[in-house]
């Protein structure tokens, strides 16, 4: 899955509207921000075995500190915890914990059982959306126009940067997830993992575009005051 991850941090904006657009995609994309790290060190290792599923030639061989689900809850709650230990801010600790453990989750539906429980010698598990191009489009297309309408409800413009720098962020995705789609299998593993490192700019991005919008909270707050002055 890759649009659908970044649908539940435009989604979580929701949820937790003081929490940046930029922080919510690091911890929704968390596990694969570290994964390409784990790759180059030599520590975690995928194959490129084009038909392996339908959609994605990758075969993740051997990942159990990004994606094995024991290591995952414990990367949500010291994500949560450095949160609240930063901002004091219990409620989007926990948002924040539940965005990195939602990646697994969604790998869950997409991936072929090769996602592990706990490091070592664990149960696999996977549904296999990947062995279906028509499924692979609906889920992540409709989790990431779903998530994209919740962040649109959540914030506002402040200016033209604030609308375009939006939109872009999400057509570029958009481009992306039908590059991998419909494009060639990557070339080796070492391309695979700098590439992987490219996530970071969308984190980023998404900092710039929050710090050119304004919760609608906000606004409700201001005009309360503006009542209640006029009143």
């Amino acid at each position: 899955m890759f649009i659908g991850h970044f649908a539940v941090g435009f989604g979580a904006k929701q949820a937790q509207p003081t929490i940046s657009l930029g922080t919510l995609f690091l911890a929704a994309q968390w596990l694969d921000l570290l994964w390409p790290t784990l790759l180059l060190l030599g520590v975690e290792q995928v194959t490129i075995s084009p038909g392996i599923t339908v959609v994605n030639p990758l075969d993740f061989t051997h990942y159990p500190i990004s994606h094995s689900l024991l290591m995952v809850m414990v990367w949500s709650m010291l994500f949560g915890l450095g949160y609240w230990l930063l901002k004091k801010n219990r409620i989007g600790a926990v948002i924040l914990g539940l965005c990195v453990l939602s990646h697994w989750l969604l790998d869950v539906i997409m991936h072929r059982p090769d996602l592990p429980l706990y490091p070592g010698d664990a149960p696999m598990l996977g549904l296999g959306l990947w062995n279906s191009l028509w499924g692979t489009i609906l889920v992540e297309g409709l989790c990431f126009a779903v998530g994209l309408a919740l962040y649109i409800r959540a914030t506002r413009a402040k200016n033209k940067k604030g609308i375009f720098g939006l939109w872009s962020l999400a057509a570029f995705l958009v481009v992306i997830q039908f590059g991998n789609l419909f494009g060639p299998p990557p070339p080796d593993v070492a391309g695979i993992a700098w590439a992987g490192h490219l996530q970071w700019l969308f984190v980023l991005w998404a900092y710039w575009i929050d710090r050119n919008r304004v919760p609608l909270t906000k606004d409700k707050a201001v005009n309360k005051g503006v009542l209640a002055h006029s009143a």
